[in-house]
């Protein structure tokens, strides 16, 4: 169905990378979201909305709406004008997601607005090649747990409903870290350990979540590639990383590139033991945030008429 003459709706979700060991390939979406509102019109207006938003640009320079020009280019067709409002409830700089979030609005928002020339699988692979890996933005465009890669042939995923049980406790600390700064403090190279060690944890993690063993979670979740390097940026983590289990959660990670923190949990079981030492965590940090427990999110990116 052809919307370009109607206005609508994007609303694309945050998003946890990496859940450890599966750096640049595997994440899972939460509910917490980017919308669009877009209504087409003679002229181009750009309408960033709320206190996330407030310093971001209200014109084509936008970022969300540079990700609309890149739907158009894909296609090789000019982008409409339109009137696009923007909101977001995803924290910025934190590790969840939010330029992915972003970007894949943008994306599905002027792919709609063109009357959906591109499919979704292609629409994965313009977001990932202007991401750089896909980690964020397959889990935002699809829900869900996504194992997914970019070579030169395109991008390729497998989509995994959640587990029965798993939910997700988040540390939100109050301070920002710029993704640029956090693979800054990786080194260049690996030893063939921690390649071994790398491989056969996220083999082992994304096995667990596709048959729902829980149990393995806490095991297969460590990682010596990027977290031990982070660890210095972001107070605490090392900690969670060692003890969060002893308090309630299945397995925990660094959410992205941070500051953010993820643990696991099982729904069936209260969270207060565990939302408890991750504030004391913070306090003993210095630092202050907020901790939420969220479901994942299995819609990824929904397109609703306005």
């Amino acid at each position: 169905m052809n919307r370009a003459a109607g206005a609508f709706t994007v609303r694309a979700p945050a998003s946890s990378a990496n859940l450890g060991p599966g750096f640049d390939s595997l994440g899972l979406s939460v509910p917490l979201h980017t919308t669009l509102r877009v209504t087409p019109q003679a002229t181009t207006e750009i309408v960033p909305l709320g206190e996330e938003l407030r310093d971001t640009p209200a014109d084509e320079s936008n970022y969300l709406y540079r990700a609309m020009e890149l739907a158009a280019r894909r296609a090789g067709r000019p982008l409409p004008p339109a009137r696009i409002e923007i909101e977001t409830e995803v924290p910025l700089a934190r590790g969840l997601g939010s330029s992915a979030a972003a970007l894949v609005a943008g994306i599905v928002a002027g792919n709609e607005l063109l009357g959906r020339p591109l499919d979704q699988e292609t629409v994965l692979d313009v977001a990932a090649r202007e991401e750089g890996h896909p980690d964020n933005v397959a889990p935002a465009l699809f829900g869900g747990i996504v194992v997914a890669t970019l070579d030169k042939l395109g991008t390729h995923y497998v989509r995994l409903d959640p587990p029965a049980h798993l939910g997700v406790t988040v540390l939100i600390p109050d301070f920002e870290l710029s993704t640029s700064k956090a693979r800054a403090v990786l080194p260049k190279e690996y030893s063939r350990a921690d390649a071994v060690h790398a491989l056969s944890h996220a083999a082992l993690l994304a096995a667990a979540l596709s048959v729902g063993r829980l149990d393995l979670l806490r095991h297969a979740m460590q990682d010596y590639i990027h977290q031990v390097w982070r660890a210095p940026l972001v107070p605490g983590l090392s900690d969670i990383l060692e003890h969060a289990h002893r308090h309630g959660a299945l397995g925990a990670a660094l959410s992205g590139a941070g500051p953010t923190v993820l643990c696991f949990h099982d729904q069936r079981e209260p969270t207060e033991r565990l939302h408890t030492y991750l504030r004391d965590v913070l306090h003993r940090s210095g630092l202050t945030g907020r901790v939420l427990d969220l479901p994942i999110d299995t819609q990824g990116t929904v397109v609703t008429p306005a």
